[in-house]
């Protein structure tokens, strides 16, 4: 089997997996020469080496973008992905269904019924049956006479519990709206990063193009 040794690292790899550096892309090629600044203009490197490469030169435009000396959990993910040519938005959609616990449905129903008009128009004609029924002019001897005491503590003691579990419910879905925050910050990050290097491989095309039309006119 036909082999190379590569340029950069001197190792032999097969030829079918031979790289030459007159073919990279401006960025990729700027990343080798930090990592070998005397590596010449006609060598040659592994693919293997190349996605090394790619990887370097990735990492430090992201770094760069952020104005951050190292990337963060968040970027490094959108890195995986970009390398692995990975769809990212449908594998996100997918970790949004979160299995929920009782306690987190009962407070989502609690919350969804505490904030409707059917609630709000139950309980204004719960408060009116009562005030009618506990005075005087209904009842000879009233359980909740004028001022209501017993109906203040019912709606004290209604608020103390119901406002914890809405809490519990919004919390919950500030969380959510985190999550999602971040997904589309990966997503937009990992739009960005596949744009640029579009730009780049364009750039480099066009490049490439030119010199083939400079050297065929000669």
């Amino acid at each position: 089997m036909a082999t190379f040794t590569s340029d950069l690292s001197g190792l032999v790899f097969p030829l079918d997996q031979r790289v030459e550096v007159r073919h990279l892309r401006a960025g990729l090629r700027e990343e080798l020469l930090r990592a070998r600044p005397n590596f010449p203009d006609a060598g040659s490197i592994s693919r293997t080496e190349l996605q090394a490469l790619k990887e370097s030169s990735l990492e430090r435009m992201l770094a760069i973008s952020m104005k951050q000396a190292h990337i963060g959990a968040d970027e490094r993910d959108v890195l995986e992905y970009v390398l692995r040519d990975k769809i990212m938005s449908s594998e996100l959609e997918e970790d949004d269904g979160i299995i929920l616990s009782r306690g987190q449905r009962l407070a989502d129903k609690v919350a969804r019924f505490g904030g409707s008009w059917i609630f709000i128009s139950f309980f204004g004609v719960f408060i009116l049956v009562w005030m009618i029924v506990n005075t005087t002019y209904v009842m000879i001897d009233p359980v909740d006479p004028y001022p209501f005491i017993l109906l203040n503590l019912m709606l004290s003691c209604l608020a103390a519990i119901q406002a914890p579990i809405i809490m519990m419910s919004q919390n919950r879905q500030e969380e959510k709206d985190r999550q999602r925050s971040r997904s589309d910050y990966k997503v937009n990050l990992k739009a960005e990063l596949e744009i640029r290097m579009l730009h780049e491989k364009i750039d480099h095309l066009e490049s490439m193009l030119h010199e083939t039309l400079v050297n065929t006119r000669h």
